[in-house]
């Protein structure tokens, strides 16, 4: 849920937020206001779309964002050039794959590849999900048939504390939707929670702590290179693009929507005050995913998030609404 729904629907989340912020220990990150795939379409709606997200967050939490965390952790070289240029992120976060590590460990701070950043340019730090670590909290915490069902916070601290000597820093980055909604209250997920920050201090005392991504970079300098030619994420077996890109619904719809551009903004300077937004609120990258047609486990997860019937109603909606704008700026 981005921000603007937050502000709109859940005031109440917005508070702790600021209560959070003003602790000091939380950094807020930047991302595409949308939830957007705006970055492998349109650079100008991409580079608006973040400034509308930093205002955002300048204005609710009196924060300046200066880590990047493009929507489901798309990332690649080209990614990280491009915040160089714009100039405002120090920290990008991205997926740790094993394809691209080797066998190194995501433990650590990397850089991207210097042929990838525009010449004088300051190059960003990337942090890398732990996503075995990451995906036991996400995925596996309330599952039964785990082998390490029920998952107690001290076993999960000393987890964590065995990196100790092969790394500086545990990344787990997950939906904040993991917590009451993917594993329910009944898991035990919020006890665990509660009780997780002493497990870790206690499990090697003076040498586990807490740091924002901000802080760890600033730390920690990049150990080597983190090279991904071609676009990876966090979501389903494959990591890769194919939960919103690959089929013939996606990619139409992905095509239609942005070719649309343009005339939406001429509308828009032309006096509809409202266009743009309606419009961008169809670039959420959630549209695609409801038209992902995979089967076996991936399959069954868009299944489970999707409103819609079949893959082929959530095309069909999302045509008619785009054809409703269609209409409205005069195309």
């Amino acid at each position: 849920m981005v921000l603007e729904q937050l502000e709109q629907w859940a005031p109440d989340v917005i508070g702790l937020f600021q209560e959070l912020g003003a602790t000091g220990a939380c950094e807020f990150i930047a991302e595409t206001s949308h939830h957007s795939l705006s970055f492998l379409f349109s650079r100008a709606e991409f580079n608006e779309q973040v400034a509308l997200q930093e205002a955002r967050i300048q204005r609710l939490f009196g924060q300046q964002p200066t880590t990047f965390r493009n929507t489901e952790l798309i990332y690649m070289n080209e990614l990280a050039g491009h915040i160089a240029w714009m100039g405002r992120h120090r920290t990008i976060l991205c997926e740790g794959l094993d394809r691209h590590l080797g066998a190194r460990s995501p433990n650590h701070v990397y850089a991207p590849p210097p042929r990838s950043i525009p010449e004088g340019a300051a190059s960003p730090r990337l942090l890398l999900k732990n996503y075995r670590l990451s995906d036991d909290i996400a995925f596996r915490f309330g599952d039964r048939n785990w082998r390490e069902w029920p998952l107690s916070a001290e076993r999960f601290a000393q987890w964590v504390n065995q990196v100790n000597g092969d790394g500086h820093v545990v990344n787990l980055f997950m939906d904040y939707e993991t917590f009451g909604e993917h594993q329910w209250a009944e898991t035990g997920i919020f006890g665990f929670l509660d009780a997780l920050p002493e497990k870790v201090f206690d499990v090697n005392p003076g040498q586990n702590g807490f740091l924002t991504p901000s802080q760890v970079t600033a730390m920690h300098s990049p150990v080597g290179t983190y090279d991904v030619e071609r676009p990876m994420s966090w979501a389903d077996s494959e990591r890769d693009l194919s939960a919103w890109l690959g089929n013939p619904l996606q990619d139409n719809a992905a095509a239609e929507l942005y070719r649309l551009e343009p005339a939406v903004r001429r509308r828009h300077a032309e006096g509809d005050p409202y266009i743009l937004e309606d419009w961008r609120k169809l670039t959420t990258s959630d549209h695609l995913y409801y038209m992902c047609t995979k089967y076996w486990a991936d399959g069954d997860v868009h299944k489970y998030f999707s409103p819609y019937d079949s893959p082929y109603d959530a095309y069909i909606n999302f045509m008619n609404v785009l054809d409703n704008l269609r209409q409205r700026a005069g195309e």
